[in-house]
């Protein structure tokens, strides 16, 4: 069964509700139509009759929940809830109702926090910070977080390497410029994601443009120090590096360059050093590889909330919910 077939299997399983703010984009609504086709998760969508009208039309979303900020009967509780929050921060409660009512992300993550939602996915419209920031001061960070992180799960059509195609980029989307204890905890996080999501054992490697001390830089340097951090944070993970990529996945090239190492050539967990090579790394392989790529998926916030690159398909935003629905069984 092929990766996104066995996550909306398990959607399906324990079906949870995801809140879709963005009414104003088309693809919305025909992802919607086709998760709820599918029966994978209940859908709340948050928008006013005319853009859910104009935006869904000819597509069938009778089954999802919509509600419109101006009109449902628990905004004002959201209201207050979110003057109570942001009250130390100098909110009023007049700025507080304008928020909600203007910004759909803000009403998303209060009816998560009220617990009238299990998680979130925007995105396509909008950016990344405008995704997290309502995320980070509402939801807040899950309990033991070092970081909020991103990742993204690529599905590589006929590759032999990493789960049978199937791997964990970290991060992609999100963390600019780690230092080594923040590399250290994107991929534990990105290891547990792995495992959490592919049901198989992860196999982590950071990635350089050097193997095993084969080049010397400060950039390399950080690598090494963030492979021992990680090591040591996360035993119960194979965690190695510094590795360039095709040591990590290749098996051949793996022993020849870290002949000692228990992750080169079976990585299925890549780690990249910084935001741009994540980026880069992430989109050439679903470009040039025709890829599946399923984020950027977050990591260390409370509730499952998760971003979609503005470039992608309702196909994508379909994987996405349905990988939110399962995130959302165990949080």
């Amino acid at each position: 069964m092929a990766f996104i077939d066995e996550i909306k299997a398990k959607a399906k399983s324990n079906k949870k509700t995801v809140i879709l703010p963005e009414s104003m984009d088309r693809r919305t609504f025909e992802a919607a139509a086709e998760i709820l086709a599918e029966d994978i998760a209940n859908l709340i969508i948050i928008g006013t009759d005319e853009e859910v009208a104009k935006n869904s039309e000819g597509l069938d979303i009778s089954k999802a929940t919509i509600i419109n900020p101006n009109t449902y009967e628990k905004t004002q509780e959201y209201i207050n809830g979110f003057y109570e929050l942001r009250k130390a921060k100098g909110m009023t409660p007049e700025e507080a109702e304008k928020t909600l009512l203007s910004d759909y992300m803000y009403y998303a993550c209060m009816m998560v926090k009220m617990g009238d939602g299990d998680g979130i996915v925007s995105g396509a419209c909008h950016s990344t910070a405008n995704t997290l920031r309502p995320s980070l001061q509402i939801i807040k960070t899950a309990p033991g977080t070092k970081l909020v992180s991103a990742f993204f799960v690529m599905v590589v059509p006929d590759c032999e390497y990493g789960e049978d195609g199937v791997f964990v980029f970290g991060d992609c989307g999100l963390v600019q410029n780690p230092n080594p204890e923040e590399l250290a905890a994107i991929a534990g996080s990105s290891a547990a994601s792995f495992k959490q999501l592919v049901g198989k054992e992860p196999v982590v490697a950071l990635l350089s443009h050097s193997s095993m001390g084969s080049a010397k830089h400060d950039d390399v340097t950080k690598v090494v120090e963030a492979t021992k951090i990680a090591k040591e944070e996360y035993p119960q993970f194979a965690i190695d590096g510094e590795l360039q990529a095709d040591a990590a996945m290749v098996p051949s090239i793996g022993a020849s360059k870290a002949p000692n190492s228990n992750v080169a050539g079976k990585a299925n967990v890549l780690i990249f050093p910084d935001l741009d090579a994540g980026n880069i790394g992430y989109k050439l392989v679903q470009r040039l590889g025709k890829a599946e790529a399923y984020g950027p998926m977050c990591q260390g916030i409370a509730k499952p909330v998760n971003d979609l690159s503005r470039g992608c398909s309702a196909k994508d935003i379909v994987g996405v919910i349905a990988i939110t629905a399962v995130q959302a069984q165990n949080s």
